[in-house]
């Protein structure tokens, strides 16, 4: 079996890919309170339709469907949701409530469990009765998150009356390939079940049919009155609900139906509650026989007796049973801890001992890869170091033969240097002496030439004077 009931998250629009079973794809509105969590019921991996669960009242709100083919209702196989009560568990598909002990952490602290529902008057009826289903979708209707407390006569109308409105009332009036989308609720009331799980305070059903004529109508069923059932507008219906509900997008054609349509629906509908009661009274008078039957066999002594001592044992079985249960499943609990610690320090193990060897074959993917470029580094060294080698061998060898060579240039460049230096060594002696004769009589007629001017001068001043004397 392979029945999910994903929880929807926060982030997604909707019921998510269980928007389809809503008219325009749109979920109700109204019903914001912080407690209520949207489940997408699963099964064999496709949507068979949702639900708005109050983890405070530990039972669903209302379950959104899609008629489609009436069937018998088929053997009971209840499953509990494991993410409403552990949201960190990883089980994400809806399991046997003996299958989740040990398994999911808080079991039935948010959801009601099977064992909520023993020796307590009620039932577990369904808002999405399995008979309205088929195949699959029938199966997925056996979840406990799609359950309410319900007396057992209660559940037995209620299933009764649904099916036989949608079924000969509703679903004629929506063909030629038109959608009968139903939603079915329940408002939760103080009154517990064992402190836990809250009883309806009523039960209601709203349907629409996207026909060319839209139309919608909504029923409602009280506890007190579990032989009848009550229809009302869409709208009338939600003045019945928290306030602020809103049940359709654009109220399914409210106001602007086909007044012909509708009282030809309710019609049909006042025609199956007329009927009721007659079978009812057939029901009756066959179960009066039945129970005058009985009477007669319970006057038997021997049965009274019987019935009398049995009972504290059954009871005492009931205790024994019960503190069983308690044993195993807390038995579960200490195993499932001891195997998960158990898991856990041997994952943790794995982790560190996975981390090492991918350490190791980084490092050595590393050493392996650098190994080519290592050797092409050393290859190219070794190369320039023989090409410098034999670079500096020519530079040393041409160093070595340069020098003889220069120094024979030079002596054999001596002689001819010496020749051709003779003519400017006797010019420049020529030079010589012939500016030395020319100093020397510059210089004598200098001297001369100063001789010529003081003997000028002393003759200036002393001649006249011997003149004058004379």
């Amino acid at each position: 079996m392979n029945m999910q009931g994903r929880v929807v998250g926060v982030d997604e629009a909707g019921f998510a890919e269980c928007n389809e079973f809503f008219y325009g794809e749109t979920p109700p509105e109204g019903f914001t309170e912080s407690f209520h969590v949207k489940i997408c019921q699963q099964y064999n991996k496709e949507p068979r339709f949702a639900t708005l669960y109050s983890m405070e009242d530990k039972t669903p709100l209302y379950s959104a469907f899609k008629y489609t083919k009436a069937a018998q209702r088929g053997e009971e196989s209840w499953m509990v949701e494991p993410q409403i009560d552990d949201a960190g568990n990883d089980l994400e598909e809806m399991v046997h409530e003996a299958d989740a002990v040990g398994s999911v952490n808080n079991l039935g602290a948010n959801q009601a469990l099977t064992t909520d529902y023993v020796d307590s008057g009620y039932e577990r009826g369904q808002l999405n009765p399995s008979s309205l289903n088929e195949d699959d979708f029938q199966l997925a209707t056996y979840t406990l998150t799609n359950a309410v407390p319900m007396t057992p006569s209660l559940s037995e109308s209620w299933h009764k009356d649904v099916k036989n409105i949608v079924e000969q009332a509703l679903a004629p009036h929506c063909e030629n390939g038109a959608r009968l989308y139903l939603v079915a609720g329940a408002v939760p009331s103080s009154l517990r079940v064992k402190d836990k799980v809250s009883i309806p305070e009523f039960l209601w059903l709203a349907a629409c049919c996207d026909a060319p004529e839209v139309w919608s109508v909504g029923f409602l069923k009280r506890p007190s009155g579990e032989n009848s059932i009550e229809d009302l507008s869409v709208e009338e219906l939600e003045k019945q609900l928290p306030s602020g509900a809103h049940l359709f997008k654009r109220n399914c054609g409210g106001g602007s139906q086909s007044q012909e349509k509708m009282e030809a629906i309710l019609q049909t509908i006042n025609q199956i509650q007329s009927e009721e009661p007659i079978l009812q009274t057939m029901a009756g008078k066959h179960g009066e026989g039945q129970r005058a039957q009985e009477k007669r066999g319970e006057r038997s002594l021997l049965r009274r007796v019987a019935g009398i001592v049995a009972t504290p044992f059954t009871k005492l079985l009931r205790i024994v049973g019960y503190v069983l249960v308690l044993v195993v499943r807390y038995t579960c609990y200490f195993l499932w801890y001891v195997v998960k610690q158990l898991s856990n320090t041997a994952m943790g193990g794995l982790y560190s001992l996975w981390n090492g060897v991918m350490s190791y074959v980084k490092e050595i993917s590393t050493v392996l890869l650098n190994i080519p470029r290592d050797m092409a580094k050393v290859t190219a060294n070794i190369v320039m170091g023989f090409v410098r080698i034999f670079q500096n061998t020519l530079s040393l060898i041409y160093r070595i033969l340069s020098v003889p060579v220069g120094l024979f240039l030079h002596i054999m460049a001596f002689p001819l240097d010496t020749l051709c230096a003779v003519p400017i060594v006797l010019k420049d002696m020529a030079a010589g002496v012939g500016g030395t004769c020319s100093l020397i009589v510059d210089a004598t007629a200098a001297l001369m030439s100063a001789f010529y001017y003081l003997a000028i001068h002393l003759g200036k001043k002393f001649v006249p004077k011997l003149s004058s004397d004379d």
